[in-house]
């Protein structure tokens, strides 16, 4: 009988797994794809999982990157709109439990409840963000 694997041990052996993918020489698109394709397979609560990058031709706006999940996500967000933009804004993560009760959330989908946004630095400035979204409050 094999040992229960934990929640704990499921996101070690995910981050053991991109780690030797980022090692290995990985293409950063294909790195991406990877996390969101996993992460969005193996956590049954994360139901949408994405990178958005700032735009290259206008750093006002994030583009859509690489991303899984079961909606179709928004393809260009200006920064001075939800809770996508106020991460890329301020350059700080956003967690909302409840996204329905947070005035700046820009809905992607009807059945989202719950997103977490962490914006991604390169040299101390955001160049995108990695953004999570769950059908289940306070995921």
């Amino acid at each position: 009988m094999s040992p229960r694997v934990t929640e704990m041990d499921q996101h070690d052996q995910l981050l053991a797994e991109f780690a030797r993918a980022a090692r290995s020489g990985s293409k950063v698109d294909d790195l991406m794809q990877l996390i969101c394709h996993r992460l969005h397979a193996e956590l049954v609560r994360y139901n949408w999982v994405g990178f958005y990058l700032i735009d290259p031709n206008n750093s006002n706006f994030l583009l859509l990157g690489p991303h899984a999940g079961s909606f179709t996500p928004h393809l260009r967000i200006p920064l001075s709109d939800g809770l996508c933009g106020a991460a890329a804004s301020s350059g700080k993560t956003e967690v909302v439990n409840d996204v329905m009760a947070d005035p700046r959330y820009l809905m992607g989908s009807e059945h989202t409840k719950a997103e977490i946004v962490v914006p991604l630095l390169v040299g101390g400035q955001v160049a995108g963000e990695f953004d999570i979204n769950s059908y289940f409050k306070g995921t």
